[in-house]
């Protein structure tokens, strides 16, 4: 596996898989791009160097990840898989990553490439980088989308990386969005609390397995990155800050979040596919440092309405360590999890072979109050829960299933005031506090009368090989 953003690229571009793009221009253009070719689900990763109003070299890389096959290549994971054989071979990996994990721990070295250019004080100027407007409707130019904002609790000493958008603001400021309960707003909050000032770094260019462990709810990235790599990650501390910052980096910047300081944020195009969050005050970094590669690559992973980029690896990765934690929680025969695409975290399909009464519920219930599998779901509106015949990563399957295997009056309930984000549309502004609520759908046949439910129409298997190994040439079946 590489070790650097240059290196996954080399091995994208022998794929076939990495587009170079010449001449484009940081304003819309490349956002535009990078959201039209991204729901697809061939996507290649787009490069972009010579961009509008920058030297050549500076470059942009965009929907790195978009694609399962990249996804698995990043995770050393089999390639040819459908979506659910990924998340099942995720889930056997998963176990063996977390006990391995604190075998990884990152490695300090002295130097790395980062520090082919340094730049401090009055040298610093954000502006240098092609920052690109990703959405039309945006507030400003975002250098943070797929980058790792790296912080410490000063309590116990924990390192945590982050992916909390990041607005540039001038040649030495940029505000951040972190949502209240984040790691990183907590981090901020109890510097504050002392009266001093939240060190942090921010990588804004680097293999993108950092990029993906910060968006992923688990403890110590940098072990579990190294756990998946099978070797530590090497760090370099940070002068200013004395935080530890991948030495492999693109672009490193440095500096701190004072108490009571904010700037204006927003608005940004969000992976729910909406402007939800109005442009409000937020904490911003005051850049003292930045350090970055000569001819770097800022990476970005502008969200956009699903399928995109943004949602992709967090449905994957997602799916399989909710799966996991209800096997864990002890409930018997979770034959598979999908957190649907069309809303990633908001829909959530269960699919279980049914054991006793009121195991679809149990089932439901414990995936709407859960805060596995996605570090952000508290967004969860729908849990639906289906029979093991029902392929929860097909919708058509999954509606099929909600349509004639439930009765509204009997089997959806209805949790109301639960925990929700800023991000949620269907939530009026101003607003006090975020609320949602779920709505658990069993979708599974009745259990005291299931042996009794209406036959299916299928076609057995005998029969299927047989008409395929006829006729499969001429219908290509």
């Amino acid at each position: 596996m590489a070790n650097d953003l240059r290196g996954w690229l080399a091995e994208v571009d022998e794929m076939g898989e990495l587009y170079r793009i010449d001449g484009a221009d940081w304003n819309e253009e490349i956002g535009a791009l990078s959201m039209l070719n991204g729901g697809k689900r061939n996507a290649p990763a787009l490069l972009f160097d010579n961009i509008k109003g920058y030297p050549s070299g500076y470059r942009v890389l965009s929907c790195a990840t978009a694609t399962s096959s990249r996804i698995a290549h990043l995770l050393g994971l089999s390639k040819g898989l459908t979506d659910l054989e990924l998340v099942a071979e995720l889930r056997k990996k998963l176990p063996t990553w977390r006990a391995e994990a604190d075998k990884f721990p990152p490695k300090d070295v002295q130097s790395g490439p980062v520090f082919e250019n340094v730049h401090s004080g009055n040298d610093v100027d954000l502006l240098e980088f092609p920052a690109p407007k990703w959405h039309e409707d945006d507030g400003g130019r975002y250098l943070g989308t797929a980058h790792a904002t790296i912080t410490r609790d000063p309590d116990s000493g924990d390192v945590n990386l982050g992916l909390y958008r990041m607005m540039l603001h001038d040649r030495d400021k940029v505000a951040l969005f972190a949502r209240p309960g984040t790691h990183g707003n907590l981090h901020v909050e109890k510097w504050h609390a002392r009266g001093k000032p939240c060190p942090i770094a921010v990588s804004l260019g680097h293999h993108p397995l950092l990029s993906r462990m910060a968006s992923t709810s688990v403890q110590n990235e940098y072990n579990f990155g190294g756990a998946i790599r099978g070797e530590p990650i090497e760090v370099i501390r940070e002068e200013i800050t004395g935080l530890p910052v991948p030495a492999s980096s693109e672009i490193v910047l440095a500096g701190w979040i004072y108490p009571g300081e904010t700037k204006m944020e927003g608005p940004f195009g969000e992976w729910l596919g909406y402007y939800a969050a109005e442009a409000a005050p937020a904490p911003f970094m005051k850049v003292e440092r930045v350090y970055h590669r000569n001819n770097p690559v800022l990476l970005g992973a502008p969200p956009a309405r699903p399928r995109s980029e943004s949602t992709h690896y967090r449905v994957l990765m997602g799916s399989a360590i909710l799966h996991s934690w209800l096997e864990e929680s002890g409930v018997p025969d979770v034959k598979s999890v999908w957190m649907s695409e069309a809303g990633v975290r908001m829909m959530i399909i269960v699919s279980i072979k049914q054991r006793y009464a009121g195991h679809a519920k149990q089932v439901g219930m414990l995936v709407a109050g859960s805060r596995h599998g996605d570090s952000g779901s508290n967004m969860t509106k729908y849990v639906i829960v289906v029979d093991d015949d029902i392929d929860p990563s097909n919708i058509q399957d999954v509606m099929w299933a909600l349509c004639t295997r439930t009765d509204p009056e009997q089997d959806i309930d209805v949790i109301r005031r639960t925990w929700s984000s800023s991000l949620d549309p269907m939530i009026p502004r101003p607003a006090n506090g975020f609320f949602n609520s779920r709505a658990i759908i069993d979708a599974c046949k009745p259990f005291e009368w299931m042996e009794k439910f209406p036959k299916e129409i299928a076609i057995s298997p005998e029969l299927a090989a047989k008409v395929k190994e006829r006729w499969s040439d001429l219908l290509n079946l």
